[in-house]
Formats: C-alpha cells, structure tokens, sequence
C-alpha cells in the first residue's frame, strides 16, 4: 500500500493550521500569556465571577487544563478567586486590575495576528472558513459525550 495524501487529512490539516498559529501568536502577542490562558481571561472579562468550571465550558477547556491555566493566571497576579459566599466549595474567579491591563493589551495584539493569519482569504472566505471550522468543532465536541453510542449518533 503506498503513501496516502495528508492534504486530505483534516487531523494533519489542523495540526498545521495549530502550528501556524502558535508561532504567529509568539510571536506576535505574547511568549508568555498562551491563547487557552488569554481565552480564560477573555471570559473572565466578559463575564467576571464566574467558577472555574464554567469559565472551562465557556472556552473549551477540559478539567485539568482548566485547572491549570487558572493557576498560572493567579501566580501571575492576573485573576483573584474568592471563595462563593453562597457555595464554600467554590472559587469565582475575576481579572485584577493587571489581568485587565494586560487583556486590553493582548485584544490589540490578536486582532493583528489574526488579520496575518487569515490574510490569504478574502472576506467572504473568512466567514466560510469560520462557519465550517465552528461546525466541524461543535460536532466533535458532541463525539466527546461517552454516553451515546457512536453509531446512534447523526
């Protein structure tokens, strides 16, 4: 059997685009702040207060993960936890004053990065890359759900 076409894998696809996107962002946002810390500070600064776990469902992020960037984001003085009054088992979550600053910064930056990344689409070919690459993101989301079969799945 001989090779077979990686143009045609999305797996591979995607894992290039990721590495495109990594070195941009290194390059041009920050070497210390990752995207997965700067999308947790994002939905913090949408929504301040919200718990670890949603703030990991907001952007994506498994548990551990989650875990871990809050962590990161709080020894860099970046986000405060305080304990829920109303539940002592959970912590909310909220930018400080330097996590603000900081994400203000980091917005100006992406939006150029991202202006480099998808410079070679016009337009209307961004809108199309963004609605295929959503759907095609959501429905592997669904895959994620152990509970239903894969075959009773649509």
């Amino acid at each position: 059997m001989g090779a077979v076409d990686l143009s045609t894998h999305p797996g591979h696809l995607a894992r290039r685009l990721q590495q495109a996107h990594y070195l941009l962002w290194n390059t041009m946002v920050s070497e210390e702040i990752t995207s997965p810390q700067f999308a947790v500070l994002n939905a913090l600064v949408a929504e301040p207060g919200l718990d670890q776990r949603t703030v990991g469902e907001r952007v994506g992020l498994d548990r551990s993960t989650i875990a871990e960037v809050i962590s990161r984001l709080g020894r860099r003085g970046l986000l405060d936890k305080a304990r829920d009054a109303r539940d002592g088992r959970r912590f909310l979550l909220r930018p400080t004053d330097d996590g603000l600053r900081t994400h203000s910064k980091l917005t100006l930056r992406t939006a150029r990065m991202n202006q480099v990344f998808l410079a070679p689409l016009s337009a209307e070919e961004q809108t199309v890359f963004f609605d295929l690459i959503r759907r095609v993101s959501d429905a592997a989301e669904g895959l994620r759900n152990p509970t239903e079969p894969l075959a009773a799945r649509p």
